[in-house]
């Protein structure tokens, strides 16, 4: 099944559905044929999407509206804080090209705050799928959801077999690891599993979560990383300041955790463009990078 496979299926079993595009047609390109007035392109005007994307929300549908990460969460903020967060609209923002998927853009197109943006707006639930099968188990409980969501559109090729039993800010155990355990989301989670293995070779026993969900966060499953791994390891391909690394500080302090975290993440500046791959390797996001990111740290706890 496909992404456009899941839209038809839905709009041709729930007749409240949707699906709007502020001319960005990358992944419903054939969407326009098979349903027919159920599809609105408004243009290059993501302020315009989300304000009908209200509207129609308004009138009881389900809107899975659809623009490039950045200027959906950026150009059209006022509009998804004010007309979707104060209301609790049931809009579903599916932001394509974020993170590092935006490769060989420039800072003006790379989605990297996107995170912190949505998570801050009162009733916006995130929803941030590893890969094209992640994102398939989890997007018919999200987009049913009678709550406003923001999705990281995710097509990659799966790196593992995922859990069917998707649950809305509940993560995804896929495995524990008593020396440290990575808290990963989105696309990096296969260069998370590819730093396990090569800890693996070195007896470092290495835990990995897949969180899914940014907002509800499984705050459950990050409390018990900590309590039975000697550090935890943030992963995201977004600024330091608001992602994942800002949700573990603020969980930590509230309960009065202290624990060693070392984050990846970018901080305080935007990524060099060019293809998928060479950012990965260029930033330091890699499995080997990571791997010997936290071979240095516990030796230097070794050394204490």
């Amino acid at each position: 099944m496909t992404y456009e496979d899941l839209l038809t299926g839905l709009i041709e079993s729930d007749d409240r559905f949707m699906v709007l595009t502020a001319e960005n047609r990358a992944a419903i390109r054939n969407l326009p044929d098979k349903i027919g007035d159920k599809f609105l392109d408004t243009g290059i005007t993501e302020q315009t999407l989300v304000g009908a994307a209200c509207g129609l929300a308004l009138r009881g549908r389900i809107p899975v509206a659809h623009a490039l990460a950045t200027f959906l969460t950026m150009r059209a903020f006022e509009f998804i804080r004010s007309d979707i967060g104060i209301s609790g609209l049931p809009v579903k923002l599916i932001g394509g090209f974020s993170g590092f998927l935006s490769e060989a853009n420039g800072p003006t197109h790379q989605a990297i705050e996107d995170i912190s943006l949505m998570r801050g707006i009162p009733n916006m639930n995130i929803f941030c799928p590893a890969d094209e099968e992640d994102m398939l188990i989890g997007l018919p409980e999200v987009l049913k959801s009678d709550s406003p969501f923001y999705i990281r559109y995710n097509n990659l090729k799966p790196s593992v077999k995922h859990s069917e039993n998707f649950r809305t800010g509940k993560a995804e155990i896929i495995s524990e690891g008593k020396n440290a355990t990575i808290l990963v989301y989105g696309i990096l989670l296969k260069q998370a599993l590819e730093a396990r293995e090569i800890l693996g070779e070195m007896q470092v026993e290495t835990g990995v979560i897949n969180l899914r969900c940014l907002k509800p966060v499984d705050e459950e499953a990050i409390i018990n990383a900590a309590k039975n791994s000697d550090m935890l390891v943030t992963l995201e391909d977004h600024f330091l300041t608001g992602g994942l690394y800002s949700i573990i500080a603020e969980i930590f302090l509230r309960e009065g955790i202290s624990k060693k975290v070392i984050p990846f993440a970018l901080n305080n500046k935007w990524f060099k463009p060019a293809l998928l791959n060479d950012v990965i390797e260029y930033e330091g996001f890699t499995g080997k990078k990571i791997a010997g990111k936290i071979i240095e740290n516990i030796s230097l706890n070794n050394k204490r």
